[in-house]
């Protein structure tokens, strides 16, 4: 069995990072800046964040993510075959885990307008997705 080619793994995981950093923002426009403003308005969200460094921390934590969608599609391409197919699957379980069920909990819960949790599984799931396919596009052994 081949071994793993490490630095097609990293070389997958940082294109993955930028384009789910730059997937992120764009949600987050989609959004809207205003529905934010609104909920810190009716002091649903703290009108400055408890982690000073919360933006550079959000973006280190979708590059973890994208450096386990990479590792995940170059170990499971081996049993389920090598292409976007497996890349698109893995990247939806990863994103499902990654945004699904904390933000379900908070689209049932949270008194705010519905469509920052809904962003928030789109931004999750959707970036894990374009990562993991841009990690496997990337990826040779």
């Amino acid at each position: 069995m081949t071994p793993i080619n490490s630095g097609r793994v990293w070389r997958g995981a940082i294109a993955g990072g930028i384009a789910w950093t730059v997937w992120s923002f764009v949600t987050g426009m989609i959004v809207g800046e205003e529905r934010y403003m609104k909920a810190q308005a009716d002091r649903i969200f703290l009108g400055d964040s408890r982690i000073p460094v919360f933006l550079g921390a959000w973006i280190l934590c979708l590059f973890a993510l994208s450096y386990a969608g990479a590792w995940l599609y170059a170990h499971v391409r081996r049993s389920a075959g090598p292409g976007p197919g497996t890349a698109a699957c893995v990247g939806a379980w990863l994103g499902f885990a990654a945004g699904f069920p904390a933000n379900m909990a908070q689209l049932a819960w949270l008194n705010t307008d519905v469509m920052l949790p809904i962003g928030w599984i789109v931004n999750l799931w959707g970036g894990a997705i374009i990562a993991t396919l841009i990690a496997g596009w990337l990826y040779r052994e």
